[in-house]
Order: structure tokens, then C-alpha cells, then sequence
């Protein structure tokens, strides 16, 4: 008899788990008033609108000021531009409403993946029948560090505010606890 705990045996609380923080996510968004200010609207987005579209900006991921490589600094009218200001990380998305239908089901797939990766290390260090507590521990765990975590690199190098990550880490606290209560709820008893 092995003391792994497959995949296949914690289908139950991987959907749950799924579900709850899919739920949980939703009403952190649209109910709860802690990210409502999380982003700003621009001095003259009108201005900003009519200069960002210019014919070749398609979607994508850019920079302001833009520079090939970092040698590039070492020049002063290249280095004047950071000072003088703006520096900037800006995000295009394509011209249309965003697909909120397509951005959930990528959301549910996301937290499924989540539940999955919490259900794999979860199988390979506890046995069935584990204590509630001790799967509670190590699944929360694993699930804070995948909802959480992650995006703290965008703090750090892309200028993300602080005050916004504590929120993520705050929103993925709640995520991994419901994913925690699931796994320890629905352990296989062995």
C-alpha cells in the first residue's frame, strides 16, 4: 500500500476548491471596495487617448522611454529622458470591450490549475488520513504561494504600487484558506 495520495482521489476538492475561489475572486472584485482605486485615470485621457492612436500601436507590452538595451543609458539625451520623465509601463489591449467571458473561464482554468498543483504536492507529502490541521497547513501554504507570490516581481521591476500587491497577497490569503478548508474537509480518511 503506498502512502501517495493521487490525483484522481482529490478530485473533490480540487472542483471545490475551484469553484469557491472563483466565487470568492468575483465578489473581491465587484463587491468589496478595496480595488476600486487601484487604478488612476489620467490628467488628460482624452490627450492620452488621441497620441496613443497612432496607427502602428498594436497590442502588446511597452516602455517609456524605450530603449534597445541598457548601453543605451550611457548616452545623456537617453539617460535625460528618464529624468525629464515620463517612465512608464503601459499595456494595449485590443480595440474592443474586454472579453470578460473568455477573461472567467481563463480565471476558472487558472484556479483549476491552482487546485491542481495544491493537489499534487499535497498527495506526494501527506498520507491518507492525515490530520485536518496538518493538510490545512500544506495545502494553504502551497495555495497562498501560487495565488500570491508571483506577481511580486511586477512590484519590483514594472513599477506595480506596494500598496496594490499587499491587496493580491491579502485577495490570495483569502483564496488559499477556502483552498485549505476544501483539502482538509475532503482528505481521503485512508
Amino acid at each position: 500500500m503506498s502512502d501517495v495520495v493521487s490525483i484522481p482521489e482529490l478530485w473533490q476538492p480540487v472542483l471545490l476548491s475551484t469553484v469557491l475561489v472563483w466565487i470568492a475572486s468575483a465578489l473581491v472584485w465587484m463587491l468589496l471596495p478595496h480595488h476600486k482605486k487601484d487604478f488612476k485615470a489620467l490628467p488628460d485621457e482624452e490627450a492620452a487617448r488621441h497620441v496613443l492612436q497612432s496607427p502602428n500601436l498594436t497590442p502588446g507590452l511597452y516602455n517609456i522611454p524605450h530603449m534597445e538595451s541598457w548601453d543605451a543609458a550611457k548616452d545623456p539625451a537617453e539617460a535625460k529622458k528618464f529624468t525629464d520623465g515620463p517612465v512608464a509601463f503601459l499595456t494595449v489591449l485590443p480595440n474592443q470591450p474586454p472579453p470578460m467571458g473568455k477573461a472567467m473561464v481563463l480565471s476558472v482554468l487558472y484556479y483549476l490549475v491552482v487546485s491542481g498543483i495544491v493537489a499534487y504536492l499535497a498527495g506526494r507529502t501527506l498520507a491518507a488520513g492525515a490530520e485536518y490541521l496538518t493538510v490545512f497547513r500544506v495545502a494553504g501554504t502551497v495555495a497562498w504561494l501560487a495565488y500570491g507570490f508571483g506577481s511580486i516581481p511586477q512590484s519590483i521591476w514594472f513599477g506595480r504600487p506596494w500598496s496594490q500587491q499587499v491587496k493580491q497577497l491579502i485577495d490570495a490569503l483569502v483564496y488559499a484558506l477556502l483552498t485549505a478548508g476544501c483539502f482538509g474537509w475532503l482528505w481521503p480518511r485512508g
